[in-house]
């Protein structure tokens, strides 16, 4: 078996060795009602102890942090691609490290091009998108902040949907407490799952006011909406509290009101373009865009020719 194939396994066999130890106990209270009073009884307690194991082996079913192999132990640093950097540690509000890369135009110039703000998408950590930062840096002349959220790279603590709505304000604020950039030059960036990110961000009347714009790429309206197309139409019936992270983008859009631009690929076949198109119809924002990128995939929108 292939060391890639191998170390999969590992993490499957990982992810379903905590759900087990985590249901031993429901399972033997089905048993024991069982006996006691029956198969009704039972078989409800059963189904209580299921639903409570999917719930809550959802982040591990969402987040893939450990993917690449890797991922969590190496992270390669911007000067790998020439680019200036100062590696931070940043502190939430709860005193989990951050793990950032401040990549900066020298001397006056940074103090005066704009600063993207990146969230990167699923999987792997931010120095795998470092490619991507430097179109940034050298095509359109800016600083980037990359970061890496809680539970991936080399940050502490583990990924959740609260704690990366955290993380983002945490960076933010960070920006605001220099005084080597123009704040009011700050635009924020997300991909994929960072697109749920950037917009919950942009979306809160405090920290969206203080941003001069959003761009997001491939991202989906909502988890639930995701779990649809993934899994199988019949799961739009579950209630949304059966969903432990829900990224509601879809509705937090409304009450975007820095000027946007929705970047799709048309031939992504993980999130549906309908779902940019149903983001950018439903914008706040009066001064919004949509930029559909024929033969854009998930990952490569980005690095198509003409982008």
């Amino acid at each position: 078996m292939p060391f890639r194939d191998w170390k999969i396994v590992r993490v499957l066999a990982g992810i379903a060795m905590r759900i087990w130890a985590a249901s031993g106990a429901a399972l033997l209270a089905a048993f024991v009602m069982y006996i006691v009073y029956g198969g009704f009884f039972a078989f409800l307690l059963l189904l209580f102890a299921v639903s409570g194991i999917l719930y809550h082996a959802q982040d591990n079913l969402l987040y893939h942090p450990d993917l690449p192999a890797n991922s969590r132990i190496f992270v390669p640093v911007p000067s790998m691609h020439g680019l200036p950097y100062e590696t931070l540690h940043l502190k939430t509000r709860e005193g989990i490290s951050l793990h950032a890369f401040w990549i900066r135009h020298p001397g006056d110039k940074g103090r005066y091009v704009p600063t993207i703000v990146y969230f990167h998408g699923n999987a792997g950590n931010m120095g795998h998108r470092l490619q991507n930062a430097g179109g940034f840096f050298h095509t359109l002349q800016c600083n980037v902040l990359m970061v890496e959220y809680r539970g991936y790279g080399l940050s502490d603590g583990a990924p959740s949907e609260r704690g990366f709505f955290l993380d983002a304000k945490t960076i933010l604020d960070h920006l605001f407490s220099r005084h080597d950039l123009d704040h009011s030059q700050i635009v924020v960036f997300g991909r994929s799952l960072g697109g749920a990110v950037a917009i919950d961000l942009a979306a809160d009347a405090v920290y969206g006011s203080k941003l001069m714009g959003l761009i997001v790429e491939n991202t989906f309206t909502s988890i639930p909406d995701m779990a649809v197309e993934l899994i199988h139409p019949c799961v739009q019936y579950l209630p949304l509290c059966c969903y432990r992270n829900k990224f509601l983008s879809v509705h937090k859009i409304q009450f975007v009101s820095a000027p946007t631009l929705f970047v799709s690929g048309l031939a992504d076949t993980l999130v549906p373009p309908k779902m940019m198109t149903m983001l950018h119809t439903r914008c706040g924002s009066t001064r919004k865009n949509m930029l559909q990128i024929v033969g854009g995939s998930h990952n490569d929108t980005w690095a198509i020719s003409g982008c």
